[in-house]
């Protein structure tokens, strides 16, 4: 099963990582409060980075690992990320 890890930015400039099987409705509980606590009070969001991961084991490990990048890196990454389409 195909599960996404995103890079959020909240309205305050802060940035949230996660990870979901379904990367629209994931977006949208953030902005309807209904998603992670630490977004709650951060609204509106704004997904800002995203990547498709064959598994939902692969998109945890993935997100673990852009939690220990700095802001700067995940700045960067952001910066140079070329987009994408969801289908």
């Amino acid at each position: 099963m195909e599960a996404f890890t995103y890079i959020l930015e909240c309205a305050d400039g802060t940035l949230y990582t996660g990870w979901t099987t379904d990367l629209e409705r994931r977006v949208l509980e953030h902005n309807a409060g209904r998603g992670a606590r630490y977004t709650r009070g951060r609204r509106p969001v704004r997904l800002v980075y995203w990547e498709a991961q064959p598994s939902r084991r692969a998109a945890r490990q993935r997100e673990a690992a852009l939690r220990r990048l700095s802001r700067m890196q995940k700045k960067q990454l952001i910066q140079t990320w070329q987009g994408g389409k969801l289908d």
